[in-house]
């Protein structure tokens, strides 16, 4: 018996990470007149940056790039971007929910 009430409380508590776990994306468009080379995202609560997401790709001005972000329990997310004279443009807490990104020189650090 004790070894069932375990069980059932071990299957409980993975299918409610599974629930609280979630998919996003966020489209991010390139309008700066340069090409971007990195693109960073990483949870709005990190203290450092993830991998570049665009790894071998890069993200010509005028193109759209969709970033898919698996396994999240919440849709705040920092992004910087790097463009080819190694400028960068950065995002803080972004609601990839409901927000998308159009990257302009306005943006510039």
């Amino acid at each position: 018996m004790r070894i069932k009430m375990v069980l059932v409380a071990l299957v409980a508590l993975m299918a409610s990470s599974l629930v609280a776990a979630a998919d996003y994306y966020v489209d991010i468009t390139n309008r700066t007149g340069y090409t971007i080379y990195y693109m960073y995202v990483s949870p709005g609560n990190s203290k450092s940056w993830e991998e570049d997401v665009l790894g071998s790709d890069v993200l010509m001005n005028g193109d759209t790039q969709r970033v898919t972000l698996t396994g999240y329990t919440n849709p705040y997310f920092d992004i910087r971007l790097v463009d080819e004279d190694n400028d960068s443009y950065t995002f803080w807490n972004v609601n990839v929910s409901t927000q998308d990104i159009i990257v302009t020189l306005d943006h510039l650090d």
